[in-house]
């Protein structure tokens, strides 16, 4: 059973998550949050596989909450599926920067927003091209990777493979088949290639692959 927790400042938007989410029976939703404030202490409390939390709400907003439920030192990180209405303004760039896992339109179906949250409860957080690609592209842009000095990344042929897909907004399922491996060998490139570049996530390898320019993609190598 996937347990997720419930972030919004509207009770109708709560209430028809909830009943999205819980029609097919895998998943449960466990709590539910007005504000980001609110949202931390009953995750921490609760510990809910996945949070949704949305970005403006009174009282706590979404980014704080976000960036302390995916704290690596917090001893154990919660997913964050960020709920958007997709207008690409500072709130969803925020939320990016402070570790939020992806995105989900308001909007959406009920069937892409459980395919989204098992995703996320399974560490897949890019599971939507449409939305988190796009969102990270337009990051990327927006935030241009400062100049270093350091050396490029040792990647291997592999693990350049499994970047470009990740900077396209591939999940790992996606990946897995395109590349005709096991998802569980992409999970393992993946692990590889976060502790690589030093980023705390999958979506942060993918905004640094879009952010480097001297990233060759195609041919997965970068230039020395």
């Amino acid at each position: 059973m996937i347990r997720v927790l419930i972030a919004d400042d509207q009770p109708s938007v709560r209430r028809s998550l909830r009943t999205f989410l819980e029609v097919d029976g895998d998943i449960e939703v466990v709590g539910e949050a007005s504000n980001g404030q609110e949202a931390v202490e009953r995750a921490c409390r609760l510990r809910p596989d996945v949070v949704l939390m949305d970005v403006r709400m009174p009282g706590g907003d979404g980014l704080t909450a976000t960036a302390q439920l995916s704290d690596p030192t917090a001893g154990r990180p919660v997913p964050v599926l960020v709920i958007t209405t997709f207008d690409l303004d500072e709130y969803v760039f925020g939320a990016l920067e402070n570790g939020a896992a992806g995105f989900l339109l308001k909007d959406a179906d009920p069937t892409h927003l459980t395919l989204t949250v098992r995703a996320a409860a399974a560490g897949d957080g890019l599971v939507s091209p449409a939305v988190t690609g796009r969102v990270i592209r337009e990051f990327a842009r927006r935030r241009p990777a400062k100049k270093s000095s350091l050396p490029l990344p040792d990647l291997t042929a592999r693990e350049s493979d499994v970047l470009t897909a990740l900077a396209d907004g591939q999940s790992n399922a996606e990946i897995a088949e395109s590349l005709f491996v096991e998802v569980g060998t992409v999970k393992t490139h993946v692990s590889r290639i976060i502790a690589k570049l030093g980023v705390r996530d999958r979506v942060q390898a993918a905004i640094w692959s879009h952010q480097n320019p001297h990233w060759n993609r195609e041919d997965g190598a970068g230039t020395r």
